[in-house]
C-alpha cells in the first residue's frame, strides 16, 4: 500500500460548510475532491481548471494562461471523473 500523507487547509467556516454540503449532493466528500484536484493537477501539469466568477469571466494571475477554447472541454470534468471513478466493469 502507498505511504498515506495529511494535509491541512485552513479557510472560513462558511466556505468549509458549504462545500462539504455541495460535494455531499453530488455524492463525494471534499477530501476526496481534493484528492482528484491533486492527481488532475499532476496530469495537467498546472490547475485543471479556468478559475473564474459566477459570471464565467476568468480572474487572478491566471487569467492571462487561460485558453477559452478548452472551457467548454472543462466543463463537467468532476462530474466525469466520478463516473469514471466509479464505473463497474
Amino acid at each position: 500500500m502507498a505511504k498515506q500523507a495529511i494535509y491541512q487547509v485552513r479557510m472560513d467556516e462558511e466556505v468549509k460548510e458549504q462545500v462539504e454540503a455541495l460535494y455531499r449532493k453530488l455524492g463525494t466528500t471534499f477530501a476526496e475532491a481534493v484528492r482528484i484536484f491533486a492527481v488532475q493537477s499532476i496530469r495537467e501539469q498546472g490547475m485543471p481548471f479556468t478559475p473564474s466568477d459566477a459570471r464565467g469571466k476568468s480572474f487572478g494571475a491566471l487569467s492571462s494562461l487561460a485558453d477559452p477554447a478548452l472551457i467548454p472541454q472543462e466543463s463537467g470534468a468532476f462530474e466525469k471523473a466520478m463516473v469514471a471513478k466509479h464505473a463497474h466493469p
